[in-house]
């Protein structure tokens, strides 16, 4: 999910003027190295994932893009795309998968919430203040506009899929079953044991 998150306020060490911080820009995060949200006018750095994450997360874009392009209704992105949303403390969402029907792919990040996204749960993305963190998350999502959120659990190998209908109550797909992302992604599903490498 968001792994470990760096929060860079602009800070040079030197002592100034403590007046009121700048904050961060849709501009600003294009020039940022590697993968960012900008959260409360910050920018919000996560950490490179794991290799478990990262598989799980691949396979989840492979599978959607499959999908994309049999069914031409939209676009599979993978993870460090930045989607830039208009909520009153969020600026933009980086998941680690997503799907996006918002209009024509440009060099640009695309404008607005992708209807389905996927969070993979990294080592620290447990615990309550996690478990808090990952809830605020998946309300702004619905605030703009994204219709499912998928919550990867690697540990418990489990995809809680949470909905904008019923965002406290998500649908818990186990090993042995396939995991969809309904309403967003009509006709589409994969198989929580694809999330898992061959042993």
């Amino acid at each position: 999910m968001a792994d470990v998150a760096h929060i860079v306020d602009g800070d040079d060490g030197r002592i100034g003027h403590m007046g009121r911080r700048q904050e961060a820009t849709v501009e600003d995060l294009y020039r940022v190295e590697g993968k960012a949200e900008i959260v409360n006018g910050r920018l919000v750095h996560m950490s490179a994932a794991g290799g478990l994450h990262g598989y799980a997360a691949g396979v989840i874009f492979a599978s959607l893009l499959d999908y994309a392009r049999g069914t031409d209704r939209g676009f599979a992105l993978p993870d460090n795309v930045g989607f830039i949303v208009n909520l009153p403390h969020r600026r933009s969402f980086s998941p680690d998968a997503a799907f996006w029907t918002g209009g024509p792919l440009t060099a640009k990040f695309p404008e607005g919430a992708p209807v389905f996204a996927v969070e993979v749960r990294s080592p620290e993305d447990y615990g309550s203040a996690a478990e808090r963190r990952m809830a605020d998350k998946r309300a702004d999502y619905f605030a703009a506009g994204t219709q499912v959120v998928w919550d990867v659990d690697l540990e418990a190998a489990v995809v809680r899929a949470h909905r904008t209908a019923d965002p406290d109550e998500a649908v818990v797909f186990s090993r042995g079953e396939r995991a969809g992302a309904e309403p967003a992604l009509d006709g589409w599903s994969m198989p929580v044991d694809d999330l898992f490498p061959p042993s």
